[in-house]
This record gives C-alpha cells, structure tokens and sequence, in this order.
C-alpha cells in the first residue's frame, strides 16, 4: 500500500498527472480499496507481447474482480450499502471490458504504477524516505508472492511429472503382463510333440528376450523417474519451509507483536485478510504436494522395485506431514485479547480464529474450542509438553465455543462473548510481588481433523498475559504490570519473562505511546517532558536529556519503591496524570495549554520575568492526579503563587476552563496569550443575567470559584454566585484541610524550608490583620 499512500501525498501539476491515469478504463476507486492487493501482484512478469501469456492475464483479471467483489460483500451501514453497489458495479465494468482482451489489462495497471513510481520519486529528495520506488513492505510482499509463483510452478511440475510416471508404469505394468503371458506359454511347449515345440520355441524364447531386455530398461527408467520425482518434492518442501518461515515466524509474529503493543497503546495491529490468504496458499500448496507424495507412494507399493525410493518416500511423507502440523497450530491464533486487566466477576470476550480452517475444510466438522485461565507455571509447563493434568487457576464461565465459518470472509473463528471470571486461585508470591505483579494467562484449546481424519490436530495458545484484579484500586498497579511487560516481552520467551530494568529511552517510548493511547491526543511526550520525568525518576536536577541515554529504571523504580519523600510510585503519579489528563483536560493539553510537566521551581523561574497575572498549568509534584495554577502576581514585591492542586473531584464541581474564568487575576497564559483567547470556547455559557426566574419556588444558585486574598469586587451585583474558597500559597500546599495552609513547609526532600515557611508566616499575618468578616464572608453566602 506504500505507493498508494505516497502518490495521494503528490501535489500540484504531479497531482493532476497522477489523476489522469484513471477514468473508465480503469476506476480510482479500484486502485484506492485494492491498493495492497494491486501493488503485491507480479504484473512484470507477464510479458505483454507474448500471446501465449494470456492465461496469466486472465488470472489475474479474475483475481482482481473477485477480490472486488469480496471487497463489497464486507461493506456495512448505510454507507457501506452504497459504495457496495458501486464497487460490484466496477467489477462487472472491469469483467465486460477485459475479459477478451487481459494482457490490456495488465499493460494498463503495469502503466499505472510505473508513471505512480516515477511521479513519487521526482517528487521526493534524494534524502527522503519516499526517495525508492517501492518501500521494503512492498518489496517483501512481492517477494512473498514471487516465491508463491514459484511453488505454483514447482507443483505444477511435479504434478506433471506424476502423470508421466503413472501413464510409464501402466505401460510397464502391461509389458510385464506379457511377459507373464510368455512365460506361461513357453511353459505349455512341454505338453506339445517335440516338432511343435521346437517350432514354436524359438519365436518364444526370442520374444521374451525382447521384453524382459525392455523390462529392466524400464524398470530402471522408471526408478530414475521416482528418484527425480523425489528430488523434485524436496526441492519444493525446502522452498515451502523457507517461505512457511517467512510468513509464521517473521509476519504473523511481527503481527503479535504489533498486538502487544496496541495493548500500550499502540497503533492497531491490522487485520488478518493478507496473512490469511498467505496461510491458505501454503495450506493449499502442502496439501497438494501431500497428495502427489502420497500417490508416490502408491504406485511405488503397486510396482514395489528396490532402491532407496522407499526410505525417500518416508522422509518426504514425514516432512510435509511436519510442516502442514507447523502451518496449522501456528495459525490457530487469538484475534481478539481478552482484557489484560481482568476483575472477577465481570464479562469479558475474545475471539480466536484458524487462519487456515476454511481452506482445509475444518468448518465441515465444526470445532469446539474451550477456554481456561492458568498461571505463570503452568504456561511454562504447556510449552515444554509437560503433563499439566488439565489443571487450572480458576474458573471461567461461559468458556467453551464453537467454531463458526463465515461465508463472505472466508473465516473461521470462535466468537466468546460472554465469559466471567468467576474465581482465581493465586500462587504463592516471591518476595515483595503483589498480586497485581502475578500474571495469568488465558488458553484456548480445541482439537480437530482434517482430510477425512486422516490427520487430527490438537491445538493451543495462549492470551497475552494478564492481572487479575477483584477492586478498581487495583487496577492501576495491574495496568503497571500490563504495560511493563508488553513494551520489554522478547519474542519466543518462557512465559513471562521480562527484564527487570530497561534503558530509559525504551521506557519513555513505551509512556509516550501509552500517554496519547490514554489521552486520544497527537500530542505526545516532548523532550522536555521526557526531561522532567527523568529528572522525578532519578531524582536528578540535570536538564540534559542525553545524561538519562545511558540510564536504566528497574520495575521496582517504575512501581515498587515510592518516589522520595512521598507516598506514591513514579507510575502511580504518571497514570494519575494521564486519567486527569483524559477525564478532564484532554482539549486543553490538545490545544498546548498545559505544560503539565513543569516543577515549581522552574515555574517560578519561567514566569519571573513575565508581566503581572501571567500563569501556567502544571501537574502537581505532591499529589496524584492533581494540576497547580502557578502565576505572577506583584504587589510590593514579585512573587509567584501556587494553587493548592485541582483534582477529578473539583472538575465534576466546575470545569478548568471555568475556574480560570472565575479567576480575574489571571490574566495571561505563559507565555504571553490573553486567557480568554485560550478559554473562552471551553467556559460555560453565563446565567441570565435579569431577575433570576424561580423554579417551584426556587432560585438557581451559580457555583464561582475566588481565590478570597485575589479577590475583586463582583461587577455584576445582580448575579448572585455561590463562591467556592480555593487557598493559595507562595508555595506548594497539602490539601489536608480545605481552604488552610500548613505552619510548616517541607521542600521536595521532606526538608525543613525556611524561606517558604517565612512566606507564608507572612501571609497569614496578612490575613490575620484583615476584618473578620471580610475574610469568611465568600465562605458563608
């Protein structure tokens, strides 16, 4: 699809230029739904001028109507119901115009993206990424389906070769019968006179020679043609290997890995459709050659002659009955995760799908497929074949399903919709693990056969792995767990192996990929974001990002050992960011309105030099899932003020953008932007201000944030607002008591400051010097 996606980046005259190669002839609309499909075909390998190619045209006509046509059958809704009739329409256009005349077709489509190619390539820089004519995606799907064409050929051969060899041994077969024929009759002289016999032997004798002469030459024609029969299939069973490895063990598990790491949020891991089709063409392809060496087999019992075919045979019969058990246990896969955070009691689905169920007709007998939750052991025990006596670590309702083929798709899976957790029996722990640290796993197993029992297949796999919780305040522990060991999990490794420290880059591209994951924001992480976290991480004041390069964080770091002098773990504080993020300040950090990772120093630093009333949002040092105003507020001296943190609580009362609203302190968000020309779409739309209309003899109060010491008069004396007192302070405060300050400060390491603890002793002296009921009057109305 690479060409595709960079030829509609093309601009201007190459634009235009790239439009004009579609019309009647051949659709935009068939180019743009079957651009993987398209651009994965071996088009130059039919030869435009030669007649005889013909048939690989029209292959491949019919390929691309029905690949059209399966394309409109899966369109849904009200939309889908349209472009379905369009696409069966294009088909059917295609069909009327190409079905005498393929090699056009192909010379079409060859033109097509030949002019794409040359279009991107002008229009990229030598130091592009779009710079090559095909990107390696494409270059590795049409090596796939090169090597395909090859087996196809191979097979084709062999099937060939099979034909002859049958037809040669039927024909020795019936020479060998004459010579029976002969014998029996030089054996029947001995009854005749002498004169008649030796009349008629002679002719015999000589007739004989002649055959038995034929005979052991084709006999050991025949042996020849075995042997190079045999050859042939371990020609085809080394290129099917090779390109079963390239398909299960470098796409489909580059595929899982691509699911693991949607689980962090990641981009999704795609659908199965081109794995599928791989699959059913090796399915296809082994099934084929099994048979040839099957048939092999036969006719070397019918017409036993010694050598060394037999043990061929053997291998050969083993070897392909080894790749097609390799091709159909790898594709017995779980399309759909259950939750990796699982709470008891609660339902939960999946989905697992046989990539080749519905090329070896499985669906015929449908399948059942149960489904069990076990431990870490036991899933190590599974991968070693160790007897497991079908132990579980629980009990999961709803757990078995039956397979189900679906016409249109060509799929075959199991839908479990249902199931329930309804109780786990946990391990003993080791050492400071917690039971969000134990991961389980689920298993889906089922058993089947295939060409008419003559192979039976038990299959298995295993979900990704997952934390069993029985409370939401669980949950952020177990996610912790979740989210360490899809972004370390190596492929192939013992269940669930992960390391315990990791470079810091590696983490911060796992919390950057989670944060927008969480936030359903472009904005992620920037480097100086990624800074600060370092900087709370290590408990480090450097600002060089390329100091943290070389570090390392071990689990108990990330979520075992809290961070100094507070009572949380660095990813308790950074998931309680990301949910307040998500709940409540998603638009605002969308818009680039919230620094966010910020600490107090360096916002004391960042807005010193900024005019009076200009502030910035960061996320609180000392609280989770807090956010801190900070401003710039002169009087006698310039100071900077810190609000006591907002949490998910304050924002169900009244919303940020409101609260800044409420604030006419504030004037400025840093750097220098006017609040309401950041705000304003986001505030709630005032009351009306007339004579507030009762409603059964009530009146609608309004809730309005103040700040009691930043005060200002109400403009409006006929609003009648109900405030809410929020504290500040010259320095970070606890919320231990609603509205108050703390007598004594502690800085970041829980030490003794005196010049925060001063200011504050100042300000409620300040305080204290005021009239009683001005500062308590916002708090009573």
């Amino acid at each position: 699809m690479a060409v595709w996606i960079q030829a509609q980046q093309l601009q201007g005259d190459a634009l235009h230029q790239m439009q004009s190669l579609y019309g009647h002839h051949f659709p935009i609309e068939v180019r743009h739904y079957l651009s993987q499909w398209i651009e994965g075909q071996l088009w130059d390998t039919v030869d435009l001028e030669n007649p005889q190619e013909e048939f690989k045209a029209k292959r491949l006509l019919d390929s691309l109507i029905q690949e059209l046509q399966k394309k409109a059958e899966h369109q849904m809704g009200e939309d889908g119901f349209l472009l379905k009739i369009k696409l069966g329409h294009y088909a059917s256009q295609l069909k009327s115009t190409y079905d005498r005349c393929p090699l056009e077709l192909v010379r079409c489509i060859k033109h097509i993206l030949y002019t794409e190619q040359r279009l991107v390539k002008e229009a990229s820089n030598s130091c592009s990424p779009l710079g090559g004519m095909v990107d390696s995606m494409s270059q590795k799907y049409q090596q796939i389906n090169q090597a395909f064409e090859e087996l196809r050929i191979l097979t084709q051969d062999t099937e060939n070769d099979l034909r002859k060899l049958q037809h040669s041994q039927e024909y020795f077969i019936i020479q060998y019968q004459e010579s029976l024929r002969i014998q029996a009759q030089l054996t029947s002289l001995s009854t005749l006179p002498p004169a008649d016999r030796q009349l008629r032997e002679p002719s015999l004798l000589s007739k004989r020679a002649t055959v038995e002469a034929w005979l052991t030459r084709e006999a050991n024609t025949l042996q020849k043609y075995r042997l190079g029969l045999a050859e042939k299939h371990q020609k085809t069973l080394a290129l099917l290997r090779k390109q079963q490895t390239v398909i299960l063990d470098d796409e489909l598990i580059q595929w899982k890995r691509r699911q693991q790491l949607a689980g962090n949020g990641g981009p999704p891991e795609g659908g199965l459709d081109i794995l599928q089709s791989w699959c059913e063409k090796l399915a296809e392809t082994i099934w084929q050659n099994r048979q040839q060496i099957r048939r092999a087999e036969h006719l070397r019992q019918q017409l036993p002659i010694p050598g060394a075919i037999e043990e061929l045979l053997n291998d050969l019969n083993s070897t392909i009955t080894d790749i097609i058990s390799a091709l159909v246990t790898s594709t017995f896969i779980i399309e759909k995760q259950p939750p990796q955070v699982l709470k008891t009691q609660t339902k939960f689905a999946a989905t697992v799908r046989l990539l080749v169920g519905g090329k070896l007709n499985v669906h015929m007998n449908p399948p059942q497929v149960k489904a069990t939750i076990t431990s870490e052991q036991q899933a190590k025990a599974l991968l070693k074949n160790e007897n497991t006596r079908n132990d579980s670590s629980g009990e999961i309702l709803n757990n078995n399903c039956v397979m189900e083929y679906h016409q249109t798709t060509g799929t075959l899976s199991a839908h479990f919709r249902n199931m329930s957790l309804k109780r786990i029996k946990r391990s003993d722990r080791r050492g400071a693990e917690s039971v969000t640290e134990e991961k389980f796993t689920i298993l889906f197993e089922s058993q089947f056969s295939v060409g008419g029992n003559e192979l039976v297949f038990q299959v298995k796999t295993l979900s990704l792995p997952v934390v069993v919780i029985v409370h939401g305040s669980q949950d952020n522990n177990a996610t912790a767990t979740v989210l360490w060991d899809n972004a370390f999990a190596e492929p192939g490794r013992v269940p669930f192996v992960v390391p315990d420290k990791v470079l810091w880059p590696q983490l911060c591209e796992a919390l950057n990929m989670k944060y927008k994951a969480e936030v359903q924001s472009n904005r992620g992480l920037s480097e100086e974001n990624l800074v600060f976290l370092a900087q709370k991480a290590f408990s480090s004041s450097s600002n060089s990002p390329e100091e943290f390069h070389s570090m390392t964080m071990t689990w108990s770091q990330f979520n075992r050992e809290s961070l100094p002098g507070r009572n949380f773990t660095f990813w308790q504080w950074f998931d309680g960011v990301m949910e307040l993020t998500k709940k409540h300040l998603k638009p605002h950090w969308n818009d680039g309105a919230i620094l966010g990772f910020v600490n107090k120093q360096q916002a004391q630093d960042m807005l010193m030099s900024k005019p009076n009333g200009t502030f910035l949002l960061r996320f609180s040092d000392s609280e989770i899932g807090g956010i801190t105003i900070a401003w710039l507020f002169s009087s006698r001296e310039r100071m900077v003020w810190n609000l006591m943190p907002y949490t998910t609580k304050d924002f169900s009362i009244r919303s940020l953008a409101d609260r800044i609203s409420d604030l006419n302190h504030l004037l400025f968000l840093y750097p220098d932007r006017p609040k309401d020309e950041v705000f304003s779409k986001y505030y709630t739309p005032p009351l009306c201000k007339t004579r507030p209309k009762a409603v059964d003899g009530y009146v609608k109060p309004q809730i309005k944030q103040v700040v009691p010491e930043f005060a200002t008069p109400n403009p409006d004396p006929a609003a009648n607002p109900t405030y809410m007192d929020h504290a500040a302070s010259p320095a970070v405060s606890h919320p231990q008591s609603y509205g108050m300050y703390q007598p004594i400060m502690l800085d970041a390491d829980g030490d003794f400051d005196l010049d925060d603890t001063m200011d504050v002793a100042r300000h409620v002296e300040e305080l204290l010097r005021r009239p009683m009921e001005n500062q308590w009057s916002g708090q009573q109305s």
